[in-house]
Order: C-alpha cells, then structure tokens, then sequence
C-alpha cells in the first residue's frame, strides 16, 4: 500500500486518540478472599497465618490449601499502591445504535479499569474435581495492565501458574472427592485503554529471536506451507514492504471470508479445513487464525490474541458486550514488522460488522471500519493469551486448541464448556474509574 494511503488511515486514527495520561486504581478486598496483585508478585512479604503466597506467580506446587467452606486468607503486601489520577468523565450513552461514522465528539479517558467477576458452579460430578480459566495477560503493555486478582470457594485449594512460554497466566481451582456442588468466585481487576499504530512513528523496541521464531512456526491449526502458502503469495503479489504484505493479507482476508453465527463459541480455527474446502466462514478465531496462518507462511511473524469483551463499543453496537459477558469471546491478531513492533489488526470484526449491518462493499461506514481496525484495537476488549495447542497443567484430557473458556475435569472426564447443566457460569464487568 502507498505511503500516502497509509497516512490516510493514520488520521482517521486520530479521531480516537486519547490523551496523554496514564493511571491503574489497584483494588482493595476485605478478609473473605485471597487476593494477588502485582505488587505482591514482586514482594517477598508473607501473608498472616502459616500459608506462604506470591502473587500471581506463584507455582502450583507452593500454593496455600484451604480447607473447608467459607475461611480464606489475604496476603500482607507492604508496597505501596501508585498514586491514582483522575480520569475524565466517561462520554453520554448513546439514545440510539453506534456506528463508525458517528464517533462522539468529547474526549474519552485513557485509561480504564474493570473488575471482572467470574461465577461458576459444576454440577453432575464425580471424585476429585480441577477447574481451569484463562486470566488476562500478565505482562504490562501500552494498553492493558493486570493490576491483580481475588477468589473465594469451596475449593480445597486454588492458585494460579504461569506458562512465560505461551505468555499465559492459569487459575485453577480443586475439589475433593464428596463435594456435591464445587462454587468459585474469581474477581480480576484490568486497566486498559485504546491500542494505536501509527505508520509514522518507527522505533519501537525490538521482540526477542525466539518469541519471533515461535510466532512463525506452523502448528496443528496453522499450515505454513502448500495451499496457505500459494494463497499468501497471490494475496500479496509483487509487495515487498512487510507492512504493506500485511496489510495486503488483511484485506485478502476481509475480501473473502465471512462471519458465520451458527459455528459455535469462537469457532475452530482449523485453516488447513477451511482451504480445502473453500468455505471461509465462521468466528473470529477462524477469520483470524486465517490471517497469521497466511502472515506465517510468507516469513512475516503473526499470532492470534485470545480475549473477552467487557464493554459496549463506540464503532458498531455488535463489536461491544454488556451484562452476562458468558459468550462475548473474541480472537483477535497482531503481526511483527521490524521498526514498527506489532501491529494489531482485527479482520474479524470487520466481517462480523459487515453480516450485523449488512454492509456493502461502498458503504462508507465500512471503509473507515476497514481502515480502523487495521492498526486499531477498541478499549473494551481484554486481552488474555496467546496460545495454541494448550496442555493444562494437572490434566489428563486432551490438549486444547487454545483457552478462552474454562475448563474443568472431574475424575479424569472432561466438561463440555459449553454445557451449562454441569458447567454453569457468569462473566461480568463494572468501570471502577468513576
């Protein structure tokens, strides 16, 4: 893509550029849960009574056991939370549907921070019982920081781990054998605000060799070679510039999938079937897996970025989530370029925009969507993980194509996360900022 076109986007970014401020409200819990937090995961401090924590990053074999129903502990961390700043006021709630084209006017805070409250109940179990969820990333970014995490139960023991490989944080939770209804609340706080890309800025800190080698390998979902390969190459021609290559993928992808309600959760996201067949429709897992598969195979980093929405959006009312936020998973992707670091991009929501709207190709609406969404990730979506082909520590089922929704096993038998009759649950997110 010309220069000329990509400054273009650029100001059409600008029309939610926040400004230049920066604060995380660290969350205060009382004696009813455990509770971890950043500061906790750099303390040494210990908590009151004989049990030993550390933070979010505490390995499963030293997590604190409780035992029993309704006690539990809070760690005793001794530094001091940041002083907060004041965000400004959040914009007037629209009286009718958001669209791209008409964007408020005020000016947005630039950071937000959400509790995220987790309910889940199991039902039907037998024996000794573990649950798994993904929690947001755990390391801090220009857009997203976890600022720490609470859970209370009657588990027997609960804690989180961390996989630095996959860049993927893990809480899990145990049952004994005989506890007929296993419960868990868990409550995670996140500071976010807008990601932007801007073509005119290069500099960006370089990404490590081997986080670069991994995001180019093929996986059990992602071919990089065959039919991927030589759909690559003709999405971009005769393009060298590696921006403009992924630029190219990203309107190839837009150009000829489509967004597919009737799949289930997020969707598969197995390329190599959707090739084959020539059916390129689904969720936002298959669009964008698409997208790094075809980034992939011609030399250009890529890697899809699993998550959850958490507020409405100021683009198109269906690229937010409100209420229960049980089914509002959604994978976005993000491509390395020297220079400029990783772009973020989110095809999917441009194919989900067009199937909600019932947009058409000149439809002014999608053509600032379009060049929005490249280079451009919305405030009201967490970022959890990563990761692909997913071992869960402690399980003996199967390996998961990636984790997105929780997990849980019960004497070796693996839940369906989609069945609510044995594994029932509710996501909720409320602004803290004010």
């Amino acid at each position: 893509m010309k220069r000329r076109e990509f400054l273009a986007a650029s100001a059409l970014l600008s029309l939610l550029a926040p400004s230049t401020a920066l604060a995380a409200n660290k969350k205060k819990t009382g004696g009813g849960s455990q509770t971890t937090t950043k500061a906790a995961a750099k303390s040494s401090a210990k908590p009151s009574g004989k049990s030993s924590a550390r933070g979010a990053t505490k390995p499963e074999g030293r997590t604190a056991a409780r035992r029993g129903g309704g006690r539990s502990y809070r760690p005793v961390v001794d530094t001091p939370a940041p002083a907060a700043v004041a965000p400004a006021p959040p914009p007037p709630v629209a009286s009718e549907p958001r669209n791209a084209v008409s964007l408020p006017d005020e000016p947005l805070p630039q950071w937000r921070t959400y509790d995220v409250t987790t309910l889940i109940t199991l039902g039907n179990v037998s024996g000794r019982t573990r649950l798994w969820l993904p929690l947001a990333q755990y390391k801090d970014t220009s857009w997203q920081r976890s600022l720490g995490h609470s859970w209370q139960g009657n588990f027997e023991s609960a804690g989180i781990y961390r996989d630095p490989v996959a860049e993927m944080e893990v809480f899990y939770a145990d049952w004994k054998e005989g506890v007929a209804t296993p419960q868990l609340q868990l409550v995670s706080q996140v500071a976010k605000q807008e990601r932007h890309f801007d073509i005119t800025r290069r500099g960006s800190v370089a990404e490590r060799n081997e986080v670069l080698r991994r995001c180019l390998q093929a996986t059990h979902l992602i071919p990089t070679d065959g039919l991927v390969r030589r759909t690559a190459e003709r999405a971009i021609g005769r393009i060298k510039d590696p921006v403009a290559q992924g630029k190219a993928i990203y309107d190839w992808v837009i150009e000829n999938t489509a967004f597919d309600p009737s799949v289930a959760g997020i969707g598969r996201g197995d390329v190599e079937a959707m090739l084959d067949s020539g059916q390129l429709s689904g969720r936002s897992a298959d669009i964008s897996l698409l997208f790094v598969a075809l980034c992939r195979s011609i030399g250009i980093p890529a890697r899809p970025v699993f998550g959850l929405r958490v507020d409405s959006s100021r683009l198109f009312t269906g690229l937010g989530a409100v209420g229960n936020l049980r089914a509002a998973q959604h994978c976005r992707a993000e491509f390395y370029t020297p220079g400029y670091g990783w772009i973020p991009v989110d095809p999917a929501d441009v194919r989900k925009s067009i199937h909600d709207e019932r947009l058409t190709g000149g439809d002014a609406k999608l053509v600032v969507l379009r060049k929005l969404l490249f280079g451009f990730w919305e405030v009201n979506w967490i970022a959890y993980n990563v990761a692909l082909d997913v071992k869960l520590r402690g399980a003996s089922g199967r390996t998961l194509p990636f984790l997105v929704f929780p997990q849980a096993e019960t004497a070796g038998s693996r839940f369906d996360s989609g069945d609510s009759s044995r594994l029932a649950y509710t996501v909720t997110a409320s602004r803290v900022d004010g």
